[in-house]
């Protein structure tokens, strides 16, 4: 019911919140989608990613020790992860050339981002183990995170949501086509 165009709450006072429903991240909060093991297979969304046709896998690039995919529950439109391909979970247990490929994509997904979102800053980093907040430990992600002046507001603080202008996958292919042209 409403009263000159506002909703009404279950008493019937005139409710002013304006919501915006994010579904999708019902899963992620339930822990759907999380291996329930911390070992490689197809389990794990980021040794599973690799094998899927780009689109279908939302990967905007490959190298050859390491791929950068989209975050299905990203902070910001354009959350990326650089993943390598080996299931490892702590960033000591990569080898000297996974480490440099690590950092080589996260600088190109910088560059991208930039050409395309025009960010005007990142979040970079990575979250080790549980404890450290990883939402999959076993497997090592680094998170790269587009901002901009006032990409934050109420809404995370106050709605606990993040509204998203685009869809993941308009978004992955805008990606994978400016890091194509950048070659």
């Amino acid at each position: 019911m409403t009263e000159g165009g506002l909703p009404l709450d279950h008493g019937g006072m005139i409710d002013r919140w304006q919501r915006i429903w994010v579904p999708h991240r019902e899963a992620y909060l339930r822990g759907e989608g999380r291996p329930a093991h911390d070992g490689p297979g197809e389990e794990c969304p980021f040794c599973r990613a690799p094998g899927l046709a780009e689109d279908e896998g939302l990967v905007v690039a490959r190298g050859d020790t390491a791929y950068v995919v989209m975050n299905l529950y990203p902070y910001n439109s354009g959350h990326l992860l650089v993943c390598p391909y080996r299931h490892v979970a702590d960033y000591t247990e990569v080898d000297a050339d996974e480490a440099a490929e690590i950092a080589s994509l996260t600088q190109r997904a910088m560059t991208v981002l930039r050409s395309v979102s025009r960010a005007q800053g990142f979040n970079i980093g990575m979250n080790q183990g549980k404890v450290g907040g990883a939402g999959i430990a076993g497997h090592l992600h680094q998170h790269v995170v587009p901002r901009w002046g006032g990409d934050t507001n109420f809404m995370p603080v106050i709605g606990h949501t993040k509204p998203m202008p685009q869809l993941l996958e308009e978004t992955r292919r805008l990606l994978a086509e400016a890091w194509d042209a950048e070659d």
